[in-house]
């Protein structure tokens, strides 16, 4: 039985949380969260769906010190990181300019909310010596990458190549009911899974997901976009979950190999076909498909969420079309982005946003 610790309980976190608790698998969960009155509430939600001891603690995932205080006494076999400054749902409701041009900038101009935090968690789990697993739920197709190139790297991300092949497995049952489902081997970006939840076939080949089915690897790609339509919000965090949970039972102590498709593992950019066995992630690619290629694929499809490279230095750049949507809206917030400016970016994605 395994102690998990939960960083972030916003919506994403509540789902994960409960689902471990009731997995059987887990028999310490600790979450911690910032937001004392929302911590109780999810505690006391989970503890009373499960027979699981749930440890709330307040804690500021953002200051490096806390992060590696709470990792030192909590000792957890699992590290999960659901947090951001801002959600990526945040700008969903909005139709203002300022909202609209950043939301069509692409998900990578709002790097400065989504990297902070896990960023915190890796340097303390440094600073700790915590050597287990962290699974990170925070856009990890691009802040996979940025970690990696600081010798940061999760072990793997959460969510985008696994809900899209949850979407496969929806088409093919809906298909087949009663056959067995084949081996399902994704490779996409986090770019692509908005076509993919809402159905919509891209008309451009080059900017489908590549679905491999069997040990040989048949491609059928249509199959991503197959599965009943639903419109963008807070439902997919119901796929998010789904697709997130098999990958941290995987992760734990004891658990039984798990082929899957997961974002960024090792901090690798966009979504692979994986092998998790023995709290250890490795690709498994189907035949044919080099891991140069599946990773110019990725990169190919990172343009599509703006961002054009990431230097060695963590240093990210953003391409000329996310740069031209949000011309005149605010200052700087699509000039290269560099690890020491997160905190001064996030500023200025705020005041261009009109958010306090």
């Amino acid at each position: 039985m395994s102690v998990v610790l939960i960083i972030g309980t916003g919506d994403m976190g509540e789902r994960l949380a409960a689902g471990l608790a009731t997995s059987g698998r887990v028999r310490r969960l600790v979450l911690a969260g910032r937001s004392s009155a929302a911590l109780a509430v999810v505690a006391a939600t989970v503890a009373s769906v499960s027979d699981c001891l749930i440890e709330p603690v307040r804690a500021d995932a953002t200051r490096q010190d806390a992060v590696a205080e709470l990792l030192a006494g909590t000792r957890p076999d699992l590290v999960v990181q659901c947090a951001a400054l801002r959600s990526p749902w945040a700008l969903a409701s909005r139709q203002d300019p300022p909202a609209r041009a950043v939301a069509a900038a692409g998900l990578g101009l709002r790097l400065p909310y989504q990297l902070p935090v896990i960023l915190s968690v890796m340097r303390a789990a440094r600073d700790a010596g915590y050597a287990g697993p962290v699974a990170n739920l925070s856009f990890p197709d691009v802040t996979g990458p940025i970690l990696r190139r600081l010798s940061l790297a999760p072990a793997l991300g959460l969510g985008n190549a696994g809900m899209i092949l949850r979407r496969v497995r929806a088409a093919l049952h809906a298909a087949e009911p009663e056959a067995d489902l084949p081996l399902i081997r994704v490779l996409a970006h986090h770019s692509q899974v908005y076509a993919s939840m809402q159905a919509q076939y891209p008309a451009d080949p080059e900017a489908r997901c590549r679905i491999y089915l069997g040990e040989d690897g048949q491609r059928d790609d249509e199959l991503a976009f197959r599965a009943p339509a639903l419109a963008p919000g807070l439902r997919y965090n119901a796929v998010t979950a789904a697709a997130a949970l098999p990958v941290l039972q995987a992760l734990l102590p004891g658990s039984a190999s798990l082929r899957w498709s997961t974002p960024a593992p090792g901090g690798l950019p966009g979504g692979y076909p994986v092998v998790i066995a023995n709290g250890a992630v490795t690709l498994d690619l189907p035949p044919g498909l080099t891991e140069q290629d599946a990773i110019a694929f990725n990169d190919s499809m990172a343009r599509r969420d703006g961002i054009e490279k990431i230097d060695d230095d963590g240093t990210v750049h953003f391409t000329a079309a996310s740069r031209e949507a949000v011309a005149g809206v605010g200052y700087g917030i699509a000039e290269p982005l560099a690890i020491d400016d997160l905190r001064e970016r996030a500023a200025a994605l705020d005041a261009a946003l009109g958010e306090t």
